[in-house]
Order: structure tokens, then sequence, then C-alpha cells
């Protein structure tokens, strides 16, 4: 009888998942709030459905497109700072590669093994692929795997612009009476989703990281709508 095949998954490509998941929630959560406190905000000052769809969505496109640049520069130096390590780690192995076999065997070593074995893995791993042993013991990088800013904008983008359409169309969609309650009440429902989200993808405990959320969104909807309301009042 064949045993089960172990499934569970290891390596660097499962970081790599939790790390894109975690970034495309607290995205989304980005785009809730931000948006929300605009949209509840214009709603303290007037209740045209109008000024609340332009200012919606001037947030979301704002918001969205800040995202998508700002991870694009980020993603952009890091992936600049990992070419040039590769860069200095290749031309380290071509110019002193004796040098660099003893480095990689203290590693190793470092690592729990015993200078022997170390020694024995670190020949094997130099005369599989040196660059990418290096790479990945000593510099902690998957040569496979360099971070893509385009991907990384492309998924802040998104994931702001999923989050942001909530709270534009709770505003818009139903009538004037009952518009800001829709909005606040389905606010708070997906920034508990989003924090217990993100607090099972970094192996917490959801209930505090949803109290975290719910009440700073809940704090920014206030506020927001306390200042239109004041600028509403005094016609501004």
């Amino acid at each position: 009888m064949t045993a089960p095949t172990h499934q569970e998954p290891h390596g660097d490509s499962l970081g790599t998942r939790l790390n894109w998941l975690r970034a495309a929630v607290l995205g989304a959560n980005d785009g809730i709030v931000s948006t929300a406190g605009i949209v509840v905000g214009v709603a303290g000052a007037t209740s045209d459905r109008g000024a609340l769809l332009t200012a919606g969505l001037a947030g979301l496109l704002a918001g969205s497109m800040s995202m998508a640049s700002g991870e694009y520069v980020s993603v952009s130096t890091q992936r600049d700072s990992e070419l040039a390590a590769l860069a200095v780690e290749r031309r380290e192995l071509r110019e002193q590669p004796e040098a660099e076999l003893d480095e990689l065997t203290d590693l190793l070593a470092d690592r729990g093994l015993s200078r022997d074995v170390a020694r024995e893995a670190a020949v094997q791993l130099t005369e599989r692929d040196a660059l990418r042993a290096h790479a990945r013991v000593e510099l902690g990088i998957n040569p496979d795997e360099l971070t893509n800013p385009w991907q990384a904008a492309g998924a802040s983008f998104l994931a702001f612009t999923a989050g942001a359409l909530l709270p534009l169309l709770a505003i818009v969609l139903p009538p004037p009476s009952a518009r800001l309650w829709v909005t606040v009440v389905s606010v708070l429902l997906a920034l508990t989703f989003t924090g217990w989200w993100s607090a099972r993808l970094g192996a917490a405990r959801p209930g505090r990281a949803m109290v975290r959320n719910v009440g700073g969104g809940a704090l920014a909807m206030g506020v927001t709508y306390a200042a239109g309301s004041l600028l509403g009042a005094a016609g501004v």
C-alpha cells in the first residue's frame, strides 16, 4: 500500500504568496477606510448624489494611483538592490572562488551543520549552481523570484480599487435617508473581515486585529463626518 504523499507547501514560494495576500488585504483595507472617510465627510456637508459620486471616484482614482506608483517605486528600488547584490556576488565568485567557498561553508556551519558536513554541502551546492547557493544562503534572495515592480503596482491598484468600491457604491446606491447608515454598517463589516483575514495571514489572534481595524475605520468616518457637517453648516 502506497503511503500518502505529504502535500504541505514549503519554501520561498509559500512566503511570497502569503506576502502578496497580506499586501492585497492591506491595500483593500486602505481603499475601504480612505474612500469611506471621503464620502462620509462629503455626506456630512451635502446629500447631493452627484457630489458624493464625484468625491468618491476622485478618492478612488487618486488613492489607487498613489498606491500603485508608491509600490512601483518601492519594489523597483528593492529589485535594483537585489540585482546589484547578485552582480557583486557573481564578480566575487569569478575573482575569488575559494574565498567564496569558505564563506559558504561558514554560513552553513553557522546554521548548525558540523564543519565537515558544511564543507561537503558547500562544495556540492557550488558545483550545482554557485550563484544560486550564495544568493539563497548569504543574501536571502531567490534569483528565480525577484520582485516585479509592475506586478506589485498592479496588485496594489486592484486591491485598493476593490476596497474603495464598497463605500462608493454604498453611499450612492441607497436612497438619501439610508445611505449614510448603509455605508457605515457595510464599511464596519468589511473592516471586520479584513481585520480577521490579515490576522489569519499573520498567524495572530483575530480579535484584537478586528477591534483595531473597526475602531480605526469608525474614527476616520466620525472625524470626516464631523468636519463635513461643520463645513456644511458654515455654508462652505
